[in-house]
């Protein structure tokens, strides 16, 4: 099974679209969503719609902290992501809403766990950043393989024979073994809001069958969406970052 992983979409629909339409090319069987649908950018809507859709065709979503912080109106946040929250609110209806104070903080499949940032304690929104925290987070599961995003930088922490933990920089479209009698940890690239000096999108592609992951970039129409923003009225710098990647 083919298993296509995206985080962090950040309302950004280009970037969405192509990411699923480059899944869809590569026979994906399963879309897993690891959360973050809105805030930032300025298609929450389209977004939600297409999350939901998938849902309800069988896709797996977990809650991000931009989602609870849209569906909870005492959540806050500081500088650009308070005013993108705002904006985001007055533009979701009921049924957005709904989905995403319906939407679990972390869901167990088979031997995989997914969840928004750190399974530590998954609403404190911990960043999974170096092998500290990535050990943090294995140990705070049985699960052999933990899936997450939140950094919007895509890492991978892997077991060795020995007990320890190291980390991985994914080459982009080079397939990486995932082997079975070891631990993992991996951290997906955002969708729609890059921080790693690449503007392209970025999501993770499990292939259960071969245990391998690869994770892959995905131009999209970075200026459409920056031009967007910008038209919405949401912070210029928010239409930088997506242009810059950081």
């Amino acid at each position: 099974m083919r298993i296509a992983l995206m985080t962090d979409i950040h309302a950004n629909w280009r970037a969405f679209e192509a990411c699923l339409d480059h899944a869809r090319a590569l026979r994906a069987d399963r879309l897993v969503f690891l959360g973050d649908y809105v805030g930032y950018g300025p298609e929450p809507n389209e977004v939600l719609e297409r999350v939901m859709t998938e849902v309800r065709q069988g896709a797996v979503a977990v809650l991000g902290n931009h989602d609870q912080a849209v569906a909870d109106t005492h959540e806050s946040m500081i500088s650009d992501a308070e005013v993108a929250l705002a904006w985001t609110r007055g533009q979701l209806g009921r049924e957005a809403r709904e989905f995403l104070s319906g939407l679990p903080l972390y869901i167990e499949d088979e031997s995989r766990f997914y969840v928004h940032a750190s399974p530590q304690t998954p609403r404190a929104w911990i960043y999974v950043n170096d092998e500290t925290t990535a050990k943090a987070a294995l140990d705070a599961t049985q699960a052999p393989t933990v899936f997450c995003g939140h950094t919007h930088i895509a890492a991978l922490y892997g077991g060795t024979a020995t007990g320890r933990l190291v980390s991985f920089k994914p080459t982009p479209s080079v397939p990486v073994p995932i082997h079975r009698r070891r631990r993992w940890l991996n951290v997906v690239g955002a969708v729609g809001q890059s921080r790693d000096g690449d503007p392209a999108a970025s999501y993770a592609l499990l292939d259960t069958d071969r245990s391998e992951i690869v994770h892959l970039r995905v131009p999209y129409d970075v200026e459409a969406t920056a031009s967007a923003i910008l038209r919405a009225g949401l912070p210029p710098a928010l239409a930088v970052r997506l242009q810059t990647g950081f």
